[in-house]
């Protein structure tokens, strides 16, 4: 089978990191006005062009990451794999999404003092800060409240603050909050795989980090899961080290980003219990399930007043629901037999939809539910089962962008890169880069391409356990094996 060296790897995925880039400024999610003259649309054919080559630069990100899983690299080497693939990006426009626009509009609204958990970015004034970035949010966002906590539209208005709103700095500030929670989640895997030795460190650092669906959106797009997942994982290895009450605070600042990080309580919770020993069983139970929340429910509220955006962050947590994505199970399934009844009945297709996808966030919360009490008993682990549930929630839910499978893989690359689960969500991350465009838009080719990826990544896994002697190993390089490093 071809193959090459960790370095040689390296250089390949450099170059797709240059090509995604480059094809980037010109068919990238670029803004409906900047008065720079530096992130400008240009002709159909150049866009086309511009899309091909950002769609053959991802190709070679994932074929170079797929096979630097298999060479033989130490933590530092990969660390310096994830520096080379991250500098391209770094000064693109927004790739493959058009929300950090929505971030800097409603760090404008908050600014200038607009109720932004009761508006959308639609009231801010065309001419005025934010302006700009308002004019570029994409349709059926312009206006929607924001979905998001105060923590974040702080540094949203911080940077809008510092940059006047300008389109080209708002977006490199934002950019900046994105590279620094990328570092923060390097930090964080690497101390949560350190019981598994190198191998786990670099393994942690292949999937959870040097992952193009997590360089793509965290760092290309900057969407603010990247902050939120890099403050919750913060906050688990801060748990394990025995300091659960600063870690329940750092929960409840990834809390104050993105509101899914209010699962990880519950599973540090299940730590906090299991590290009670020698305690009766109801002490341990009631640390467990009330302490973390205290805390974090705390540090919720005092961020909440300090930032004076007000409460409102409670009801917009469905916003996002209301918008139908096709990688939503739940949502496919509900208007599909929704449509149906209402061709056989006459029934109003929209309840039936609803119905379903409460049933599948209700799934959702039982699945979530189960994993604790199993971690609870003694397996799996509070952090693998923490993964495995952030999973559940997205599989689940009313509404699923490829960016958030990175809520559980980041965690479940701690714990298990090379195991069965960490397998499938190495397959599903290669797959899930296709699905949006450069644009923002989500194409039919894209699926067609994740489709692909995903079957050809299967194909290669499968042919993977069939070497194995055990079914569970694949033999490292000798490379591989003086850094003690496993191989996916």
């Amino acid at each position: 089978m071809w193959a090459m060296s960790a370095v040689g790897y390296r250089r390949l995925g450099a170059a797709g990191s240059v090509a995604t880039a480059a094809g980037g400024w010109v068919a990238g999610t670029l803004p409906a006005r900047d008065p720079w003259g530096i992130w400008v649309p240009h002709g159909p054919g150049v866009t086309v062009a511009a899309t091909v080559l950002a769609y053959l630069g991802l190709t070679l990100l994932v074929v170079a990451w797929w096979g630097y899983g298999r060479a033989g690299s130490s933590v530092r080497e990969t660390l310096t794999t994830l520096g080379w693939w991250t500098a391209p990006m770094l000064l693109a426009p927004p790739l493959h999404s058009a929300d950090v626009y929505s971030y800097i509009a409603q760090g404008a609204m908050v600014l200038e003092g607009h109720d932004v958990y009761g508006a959308g970015p639609s009231v801010l004034d065309p001419g005025g800060v934010g302006g700009d970035a308002a004019a570029s949010v994409g349709g059926h966002w312009t206006d929607t409240p924001a979905p998001y906590g105060p923590v974040f539209l702080v540094l949203a208005q911080a940077v809008t603050t510092a940059t006047g709103g300008t389109i080209v700095p708002a977006v490199l500030g934002m950019r900046l909050i994105a590279v620094a929670a990328l570092a923060l989640i390097v930090w964080a895997l690497r101390r949560l795989a350190r019981d598994r030795g190198e191998g786990g460190e670099r393994g942690a650092l292949w999937l959870g980090a040097l992952n193009p669906l997590l360089l793509l959106h965290v760092v290309g797009g900057m969407h603010n899961d990247g902050l939120m997942i890099a403050l919750m994982l913060a906050g688990v290895v801060l748990v394990r080290r025995g300091r659960w009450v600063a870690g329940s605070a750092l929960v409840g600042l990834a809390m104050m980003v993105k509101s899914p990080a209010a699962v990880a309580l519950l599973f540090v919770g299940v730590a906090v219990g299991r590290a009670a020993t020698g305690r009766p069983v109801v002490h341990r139970v009631v640390k467990g399930l009330v302490g973390p929340g205290l805390v974090a429910g705390a540090v919720a509220a005092g961020a909440t007043l300090l930032a004076g955006t007000g409460f409102g962050w409670l009801r917009t947590q469905s916003v996002a629901g209301t918008i139908h994505t096709a990688l939503s199970v739940t949502s496919d399934l509900g208007l599909l037999l929704g449509e149906l009844l209402h061709a056989l009945l006459g029934t109003d297709p929209d309840p039936v939809k609803t119905a379903v996808q409460r049933l599948g966030l209700a799934a959702a919360l039982a699945v979530i539910a189960y994993l604790a009490w199993r971690s609870a008993r003694g397996r799996p682990s509070p952090v693998h089962a923490l993964g495995l549930a952030l999973v559940a929630l997205v599989v689940l839910s009313p509404m699923v962008q490829p960016w958030y499978l990175l809520w559980g893989t980041t965690v479940v690359a701690a714990t298990a890169w090379d195991g069965r689960a960490g397998r499938v969500l190495a397959v599903l991350s290669a797959a899930l880069v296709y699905e949006t465009a450069p644009s923002g838009a989500t194409p039919w080719y894209g699926f067609a391409l994740a489709a692909v990826a995903g079957a050809a990544g299967t194909v290669l896994v499968r042919r993977a356990a069939t070497a194995r002697p055990d079914r569970t190993r694949v033999p490292a390089p000798r490379t591989a094996e003086r850094h003690g490093a496993r191989t996916p």
